[in-house]
This record gives structure tokens, C-alpha cells and sequence, in this order.
């Protein structure tokens, strides 16, 4: 494995540093995410919010000079309304209004075991659960009675299973994946103990179909697991399912010989309300999907669903008799409310509801990039793709008000829901005070990610760098 490894690939078994893009948490509650922004917060009611503040005290006596928690939790719902207002760079969608479910939070709703497979515990919401898979089965067009499911935590949980199922498939499979996918895959390589190889990327994001071709064919003795991205987290760029299966065609690797999982967070739940666009489902020689539910359906708790072939999971079930279940899930316990509040998101937005917020991402999205175009930065969006991707500003504190996800000398805005024209424009008018105080962006270096950005496979215009700087990075 070691010995016909490229240069320009990374072997990740034996190399642990960083291969993959991280993703930090963001935990926002949807109340002031429409078009407004909301002020910030006094210094008296930053105050309360401090450690010393918040501190839980083990004596009576500790309780002096403390506030009332009432008064904190006012602080906090106002801080998270300010920090609703002005979310920019993470795909959360904050647009939702889930009160008519607040009833069912004083339950302690448990799917613990399978989800198809009901257990001792009655107090759970598998019915909904049930429901949830099967939508999600048909939007990816999986037959009837050929697919399994779970709602899962978030989205890295749903990647630890497609590959866990992978690995269970092939013992001795290779995983390859792009350098520009989630940490989450690569995470699973390592706890895995597999064989992983970090394909180089093209400058847009996708993986590069020549590398993987080559890695492949080098180490044709050992089956193929593959991670297609369908969006990348940093530049929103899905990796060409069709153009794939033709390279293991052309090599000869025959269908039980490869295992394909597709990381779709956000956009595996976008891309099926796409006019056009291509088709990841069932109906091709995959093997499983993970997406996240807190991200473009919008929910208040991290959430996910994994959907794979059903033939695979058999490979991890065991019965565990305390639960009068099985065993095929990452998780034990599992969040029953998670179940419930996609099942409600699902019902009360519908088909056409979620087709509209698809297309206004979208369009914004353009909205934005033009913006940021004519006020002279370079900026790039993907096709499929609502993640618009720009020089990173140089000021730290406009990334923090903005909460932009940063990448060496690149940062990126994700459009959703809650993303107006509105906030654009501030968010714009903002970003050139910015560009006039602090000066521009210097690339890290002749390959950094603000270089890849200005290449010409992205297709259309860009603006280039200007050759003088404030400031170094």
C-alpha cells in the first residue's frame, strides 16, 4: 500500500494530521433569524453571561452576589437572538417554528435499539421515525422493502455508519475519499483501523477523477470504498457520481467489489428539488447516504438520517435482550425528539415547501456572489451549490459578527432560509468598510485555497488579489 502511493496522495493510515475540512458547532435558536438584525448585548448583560455568573455553587453560601437565574436566561435568550440575526457561515437553517411540539419536552422520548423493531420502552416516537425513513427512501428512490434507516444524531454519526457498513462489507477494502471532505470520514478511518487514502482535489472542490482513477488502479487486489461528497463544507462542491462509476467500469471493478457511500449534510436534501441537476439515488450502485436534518429542514437539536441498502446492516445487527431490540445503530439511546421534529418539519413544509427554500437559497446565493463581485473581491460558487466562497476579510472582528467559517485565506458563506437580500446588503456594505480599513488578503502561498479561487476552471469571472497588502496573514 505504502510503496505505490503518488506523491500528490495522501496515505492517511499512517499519516494522522490533518485531511478533511473541520466543521465547529454552531447552536443558534431560530427566534430572530428573519430579516432584522438584532443589537448586541450591554456589558451588563454580557456580564451576567460570564463564568463567574453562570457558576453552579455547591454551598448555600455560594449563592451570594449571584442573579437569579431568570435573569440570566433573559441575557441568554437575547444573545442567541442576536447571534440568529447575523449567522452566516454555517448551513443552519434558523427559519422554523416548532411551538406547537413544545408540549412533548416535558416526555422523555427514547428510540433507543432499532428503529423498525420496537422495544420495552414505551415511551418513544418510532412511528415517526418510521415515517421519516420512508420519505427520505423515496425522495433517493429506494425500492420498497430494500433500505434501512435511523435518525441520527447529526451528520458525522451518519458517516460513521455508511462506513462502518462499508467495512464490515470489505475487511480489506481501501477507503478513498477527496482532502476536501468532512473530518468526519477521515475520523472514521482511524477508529476503523482501515487502509485510507486522501485524493487531491481540483481547484472547485471536486475530487480528482484522474488521481482517483490512478490510486484505484494501483491497488486493484483490494476492494474500493468510496466517499463521494455531495457538497463539500467548505466550497459546496458535489463530486461527479456518474463520472465515478464509469472509472471503476473502465477499470473493471465489478459490483461486489466496491462499496459507495455519499456524504450529502446539506446538499443530498437540496440537489432532488434542483431543476436539472444530477441524480444521486438508489437506482445506482450506492450503498448508503447520510444527511444532516438540523441543517436545510432546520431543527433546534443536531439531528441526522442515515439510509443505506438493507442487506448491508445485517452484517452489525445483534439482539440485545434487555431491550427486546436489536442492534444496529452507533448510538444506544437515542433522541426521540429529533424523530418527532423532523417528522413535523416534513409534514407542515411538504414537497413544494421545501422546493421553495431550495430555490431562494440558491438564487440568494447568486444574489450574494454578484455583490461581492461588484465591490471588487474575489468571490466563486459552485454550480450545485448555495456556499458562496471568498477572500477571507481581515478583520477578525467582522468574522466573528458574522460567524464566518475560515480556511487559511479563504471563508465562506452559507446561504439558507434565513440569509435575506436584506442582511446581504449589510453583510456587503459591511465587508467593503472592512476591505477599506484593513486592506486585502495576501494568499498564504503559491497553492493556498485563496490561489485555487481565482483559477479559471471555476468559469466565469473573479477579481484578482490586488499585488500590495495592509497586512501579511
Amino acid at each position: 500500500l505504502d510503496n505505490n502511493t503518488s506523491d500528490s496522495v495522501k496515505d492517511y493510515t499512517s499519516n494522522t494530521s490533518k485531511a478533511g475540512t473541520p466543521s465547529p458547532w454552531a447552536v443558534f435558536d431560530a427566534w430572530g433569524a428573519g430579516d432584522g438584525i438584532v443589537d448586541p448585548l450591554s456589558i451588563e448583560e454580557e456580564g451576567l453571561l460570564s463564568p463567574e455568573m453562570v457558576r453552579i455553587p455547591t454551598e448555600e453560601g455560594d449563592r451570594t452576589g449571584l442573579p437569579e437565574e431568570s435573569d440570566i436566561l433573559a441575557s441568554y435568550d437575547k444573545l442567541l437572538k442576536r447571534k440568529s440575526s447575523v449567522h452566516f457561515g454555517y448551513p443552519y437553517n434558523l427559519m422554523y417554528n416548532h411551538e406547537e411540539l413544545y408540549e412533548f419536552m416535558k416526555y422523555s422520548i427514547n428510540n433507543l435499539g432499532d428503529p423498525f423493531i420496537t422495544s420495552n420502552y414505551g415511551v418513544h416516537s418510532r412511528q415517526f421515525e418510521c415515517s421519516v425513513i420512508d420519505f427520505f427512501a423515496k425522495l433517493w428512490k429506494a425500492e420498497p422493502d430494500s433500505y434501512w434507516g435511523y435518525v441520527t444524531t447529526c451528520g458525522t454519526e451518519g458517516n460513521l455508519h455508511g462506513i462502518l457498513l462499508a467495512r464490515e462489507c470489505h475487511p480489506d477494502g481501501i477507503l478513498y475519499s477527496s482532502r476536501e471532505t468532512h473530518y468526519s470520514v477521515f475520523k472514521a478511518a482511524r477508529y476503523y483501523r482501515m487502509d485510507a487514502k486522501a485524493i487531491p482535489t481540483l481547484p472547485m472542490g471536486e475530487i480528482d477523477y484522474d488521481a482517483l482513477q490512478s490510486e484505484i488502479a494501483k491497488n486493484r487486489d483490494r476492494p474500493v470504498i468510496i466517499n463521494v461528497n455531495i457538497g463539500t463544507t467548505v466550497k459546496g462542491a458535489v463530486d461527479n457520481l456518474d463520472r465515478i462509476l464509469r472509472i471503476l467500469k473502465t477499470l473493471g471493478i465489478p459490483r461486489e467489489r466496491f462499496h459507495i457511500h455519499c456524504d450529502g449534510a446539506l446538499f443530498a436534501m437540496m440537489m432532488p428539488f434542483v431543476d436539472w441537476a444530477p441524480e444521486v439515488s438508489f437506482q445506482k450502485p450506492i450503498d448508503s447516504i447520510a444527511v444532516s436534518g438540523h441543517k436545510m429542514l432546520g431543527c433546534p437539536m443536531p439531528c441526522g438520517i442515515a439510509l443505506t441498502r438493507k442487506e448491508h446492516v445485517k452484517k452489525v445487527e445483534q439482539k440485545i435482550d434487555y431491550l427486546n431490540s436489536v442492534d444496529t445503530t452507533i448510538m444506544g439511546s437515542r433522541n426521540g425528539q429529533a424523530a418527532l421534529y423532523l417528522w413535523y418539519s416534513l409534514r407542515k413544509k411538504g414537497i413544494a415547501g421545501i422546493k421553495r427554500d431550495v430555490v431562494h437559497c440558491m438564487e440568494t446565493a447568486q444574489y450574494l456572489r454578484d455583490k461581492i463581485t461588484e465591490a471588487g473581491l474575489t468571490c466563486r460558487l459552485n454550480d450545485l451549490s448555495s456556499t458562496v466562497v471568498l477572500e477571507r476579510p481581515m478583520d477578525d472582528a467582522f468574522i466573528k459578527r458574522w460567524q464566518l467559517a475560515c480556511e487559511e485565506d479563504i471563508a465562506h458563506v452559507v446561504v439558507m432560509p434565513n440569509v435575506t437580500r436584506f442582511k446581504i446588503d449589510k453583510f456587503v456594505e459591511e465587508l467593503v468598510e472592512c476591505k477599506n480599513v484593513y486592506g486585502r488578503m495576501a494568499p498564504k502561498r503559491a497553492d493556498s485555497p485563496l490561489v485555487k479561487l481565482e483559477s479559471s476552471s471555476w468559469g466565469g469571472e473573479y477579481v484578482a488579489p490586488v499585488s500590495e497588502f495592509k497586512e501579511n496573514f
